[in-house]
């Protein structure tokens, strides 16, 4: 009997270990969720030096929403590239054009639960016929779609990619 209890009290103890190591856990997840994010919201003219560069190094320009299927199929695809070739002068930049009703509702969460580390800025200008020309002339407004540039050159992209694609076409702005 007196076995029987040690083990049973050894069991309980055990329980409430787990749980509170757990409930650590839980409370820590709970804090790094309510981290604060700041979005850098841009009209056009802010946007405008994401646009140009002087440097050697080389640019990935992402348009896309939250709302958009195809941009959130392709944004693991950012994601790698921004991983594979931050430290070889590439640098990744996700234009948001979601709505600003939509930004602590449906941006915020996207970027935190997909922990995002390419750069993330949001677009908030009406005049869409004034900038979409300015980005590219033959841009439709459709979405995703990608700018890659150096100073000596520059492709634009209304499609989605994948990872093999998006690689292959930022390779011909590094090789």
């Amino acid at each position: 009997m007196r076995i029987l209890s040690l083990i049973l009290l050894v069991i309980l103890l055990s329980c409430k270990n787990d749980a509170n190591e757990n409930s650590t856990v839980a409370a820590d997840l709970q804090k790094e969720s309510n981290i604060e994010l700041d979005l850098t919201v841009y009209d056009f003219e802010g946007l405008k030096p994401y646009l140009k560069t002087m440097t050697d190094s080389v640019y990935v320009v992402n348009f896309w929403a939250t709302w958009c299927a195809p941009c959130i199929k392709e944004m693991p695809y950012f994601e790698a590239i921004n991983k594979k070739y931050k430290n070889k002068g590439v640098k990744v930049t996700l234009v948001s054009l979601d709505f600003p009703r939509k930004y602590e509702s449906h941006l915020k969460p996207f970027i935190k639960k997909n922990k995002l580390t390419s750069e993330v800025v949001v677009l908030n200008d009406p005049d869409s016929n004034s900038w979409i020309p300015e980005i590219n002339p033959d841009w439709s407004g459709a979405i995703p779609a990608t700018l890659i540039f150096s100073k000596d050159n520059r492709a634009f992209y209304e499609q989605p990619f994948t990872f093999e694609e998006l690689e292959a076409e930022l390779l011909k702005f590094i090789n």
